[in-house]
């Protein structure tokens, strides 16, 4: 029987992560997190802060802390 083989998506998950934000906005980090896992199935948290972290750096998004564990990703 053969396995069934995985594609790989066509647009990178920091085009689509940023192309999230400027459709929905600025989003808390748990719902931005949900919005890309329907996406991407296989994305992980781990995997998603990673992203988050690379694309602040670049100057793309910024974090901001609302409350004790929650944060406010948004489009710079």
């Amino acid at each position: 029987m053969p396995v069934p083989m995985k594609t790989w998506k066509t647009r990178p998950a920091y085009f689509v992560l940023i192309e999230t934000l400027r459709k929905k906005g600025d989003m808390p980090e748990n719902d931005l997190f949900n919005a890309m896992q329907t996406e991407f199935e296989d994305l992980g948290y781990k995997d998603f802060v990673d992203l988050l972290l690379k694309l602040e750096i670049s100057g793309k998004i910024r974090t901001t802390s609302l409350s004790r564990g929650k944060k406010r990703v948004e489009l710079i």
